[in-house]
């Protein structure tokens, strides 16, 4: 793949894993009520902090696997891909951007956006199985492969969660659901194809 081909990857299988429900969101959400539309991007900052963190170390370790592993990796990320995007389109349905008052006790966006990642399970599991798959295959243009996935990446956090956080501090009012579980279902089938396109590799001869 190419760079801009991997930049647009990373954002689109970013943006599947923002729109997710999810204490990031939640804390988007209450923090784009009391501090208004800036309450995105740095709730992003928060976030980024952390997978900064997780991509380095993934990074780095993938560069010690054996060459005979690889295709392993890449069978389990479309495999969790494919999970994933199951998961994703069943919950479109009943999906809704709500808030949470356990989040109140966050004290501030940055700080909730780092907390609230750390300590969501999906989050571990999403960058150590589709994650750690997306960036062993961006490694066969060098370090550049990953800087342009993780950019695509956290473009996709950037603009979803400044989205959120901008629509509630001008209206007051959140997304439309029917619109949320759309996009959504758009996401689960996304997520998919990709799961697909990552597994034909790996399966053997």
């Amino acid at each position: 793949m190419s760079i801009p081909e991997l930049v647009l990857m990373g954002f689109i299988i970013g943006l599947t894993g923002a729109l997710a429900p999810g204490p990031t969101l939640i804390a988007t959400i209450r923090s784009a009520l009391r501090v208004g539309w800036t309450a995105g991007p740095r709730v992003t900052l928060g976030h980024i902090i952390i997978e900064m963190a997780i991509i380095v170390l993934i990074v780095v370790g993938i560069s010690s696997f054996p060459d005979n592993l690889q295709p392993v990796i890449a069978g389990l990320g479309g495999t969790a891909l494919i999970l994933f995007g199951g998961m994703t389109l069943f919950g479109a349905r009943k999906a809704v951007i709500s808030t949470d008052k356990s989040m109140e006790y966050l004290s501030g966006p940055v700080i909730a956006g780092f907390l609230t990642s750390i300590s969501n399970p999906y989050f571990w599991i999403w960058w150590f199985s589709v994650g750690s798959a997306l960036l062993l295959s961006s490694l066969t243009l060098g370090i550049a492969g990953p800087v342009a996935f993780t950019a695509g990446h956290w473009a996709a956090d950037f603009g979803w969660y400044t989205l959120v956080s901008v629509s509630i501090h001008q209206s007051k009012t959140m997304l439309s659901d029917r619109m949320y579980q759309g996009i959504l279902l758009i996401c689960g089938i996304i997520l998919i194809l990709f799961g697909i396109w990552f597994l034909i590799p790996a399966l053997p001869c």
